[in-house]
């Protein structure tokens, strides 16, 4: 029987909140003993302690002297990333990063040395991977059933209460293509199965920092060619109306030569109209909750799915050695790179008005 992993979490805010939520429940099946998390909001802290009953620490440093976790999961902001990541991977901690895993090649390269280097584990949450949609086109593709891909689109588009509620803090440290783009950059480069070339990208910068004081891009917009000949377009933004009925729109859609694949990540076909919501679309596909027959309440979706799979591939590495890869369709720390490349590229794209090798 295998032993459950000690994990900690690094950052308890909104989506912190899904891994609280994974963890808690693979600990009611052996599987995981949570054995604290590190947030530097004292109230947010407090918070997550009274919720889950689970210790809080104010650096990572403390939790890792005093809880002695094995393994950890940074859910913090874009541009944090990397120190937590080398700090985890000197104290030999196996490491799950929300993505991007960092927001510069150096500091992806910085990572995956890092880790190398300590003999620890490491994967990038692109839970996009794990949708049954995205698989479906993933295995059509690798099949051959739409013949060699050609090109393509994917958007994502959040509400405009993303940057201007959720982060105002520090969504001028991040833009559109950090915070949605790299989704669809890796899942798309995972999908056609070929690597990126070269970008030209444009944006927007200026309605955010005109009418509400948050320094950073409206929407980013670019074209990426692959090494097959693929080329997709990317369309990202969060300013989208707060009417919309979903707090964000996706999908993606790909040609090849002998069919295509379209798929609408935003409506799943669930919608419902209240009186103190107007309109809405949920995507059960992502996040589910649910009682079993004995009134227990559980998690389910792809969302919680690709935070499980970390915990089943720490389980795998420590019984096999890092030398066995564990199964799945997990990204690693080169897919975290590769995504990251796609976004500095777009970046340096707007800046140079001009195409960038990748």
């Amino acid at each position: 029987m295998k032993q459950p992993v000690r994990i900690g979490i690094v950052g308890a805010g909104i989506f912190g909140l899904m891994h609280f939520r994974t963890f808690t429940q693979m600990a009611k099946r052996g599987d995981v003993e949570l054995v604290g998390f590190a947030e530097l909001k004292d109230e947010q802290r407090k918070l997550r302690q009274e919720e889950f009953g689970v210790p809080g620490f104010a650096s990572l440093g403390e939790m890792i002297e005093k809880a002695k976790p094995e393994a950890i999961t940074i859910v913090t902001p874009d541009h944090t990333h990397r120190p937590v990541a080398l700090e985890a991977a000197a104290a030999g901690m196996h490491i799950l990063t929300e993505k991007p895993m960092d927001v510069t090649e150096e500091g992806c390269k910085e990572i995956i040395a890092a880790c190398e280097k300590a003999g620890v584990f490491l994967q990038v949450d692109f839970h996009k991977r794990y949708d049954p949609d995205h698989q479906a086109a993933h295995e059509a593709v690798k099949a051959g059933k739409v013949g060699v891909p050609l090109y393509g689109q994917a958007h994502m588009e959040d509400r405009i209460e993303v940057p201007i509620e959720w982060f105002p803090q520090w969504a001028p440290n991040s833009s559109p293509a950090w915070f949605l783009g790299v989704h669809f950059f890796d899942v798309i480069r995972w999908i056609v199965g070929s690597e990126p070339v070269q970008v030209f990208a444009t944006g927007s910068r200026k309605y955010l920092k005109e009418q509400f004081g948050v320094d950073t891009f409206d929407c980013v917009n670019a074209k990426i060619d692959f090494a097959n000949g693929c080329a997709f377009s990317f369309d990202v933004s969060w300013i989208i109306p707060r009417g919309f009925e979903a707090i964000v729109n996706q999908g993606c859609r790909i040609v090849g030569t002998q069919g295509l694949f379209e798929i609408d990540t935003q409506d799943r076909g669930t919608r419902a109209c209240m009186d103190d919501g107007g309109m809405r679309t949920y995507n059960n596909n992502f996040f589910r909750e649910f009682k079993d027959k004995l009134g227990a309440t559980w998690y389910g979706g792809y969302g919680i799915e690709s935070i499980e799979d970390f915990v089943y591939n720490v389980q795998h590495v420590k019984e096999h050695g890092l030398d066995s890869r564990p199964a799945g369709v997990w990204a690693d720390g080169f897919d975290g790179l590769q995504a990251t490349r796609m976004a500095v590229g777009a970046h340096r794209s707007i800046e140079e008005k001009r195409v960038i090798a990748l």
